[in-house]
């Protein structure tokens, strides 16, 4: 079966509409539209967005300081955890200004997804990012689908 059809999808892009419903944000980026491509370094290395198609991405922007963000924590690592042999990859972009806030933050809230730092911010400008947790779903081919 392919990744996230039907029931699946749905039921994904549902829980994402709640978290993002949850931020107050409004979504920058039409649907259909190109993901905007990045370069980031994470614990594990580079991480490039456009090294992931062929893989449906959940990329979320969070801070250390934000209490909805160490909500979505468990989430995130459910959906990893329940579709990552299936190709989910979720990107967790932090955007603390000091990399070790993050580090104490997931010290204690672990995250079993990938996470990158951009302490410049210069990724959440790309994407309209206005507030946080704000999250977008990548389709295979690199395009936003929610």
């Amino acid at each position: 079966m392919a990744l996230f059809h039907g029931k699946k999808l749905r039921t994904l892009l549902l829980a994402s509409f709640f978290c993002l419903g949850l931020s107050g944000t409004s979504q920058a980026l039409e649907v259909g539209t190109k993901a905007p491509d990045f370069q980031l370094s994470g614990d594990k290395g580079l991480v490039r967005l456009s090294n992931t198609v062929g893989s449906v991405v959940y990329v979320d922007f969070w801070a250390s300081w934000c209490g909805p963000c160490k909500q979505s924590f468990g989430w995130m690592n459910a959906m990893q955890e329940k579709y990552g042999a299936q190709g989910l990859k979720v990107i967790g972009v932090n955007l603390d200004a000091k990399t070790e806030d993050a580090k104490k933050f997931l010290a204690q809230s672990p995250a079993n997804f990938t996470v990158v730092f951009d302490a410049k911010g210069d990724v959440p400008k790309a994407y309209g990012v206005k507030g946080m947790p704000t999250s977008f779903l990548v389709s295979k081919s690199g395009k936003i689908i929610f």
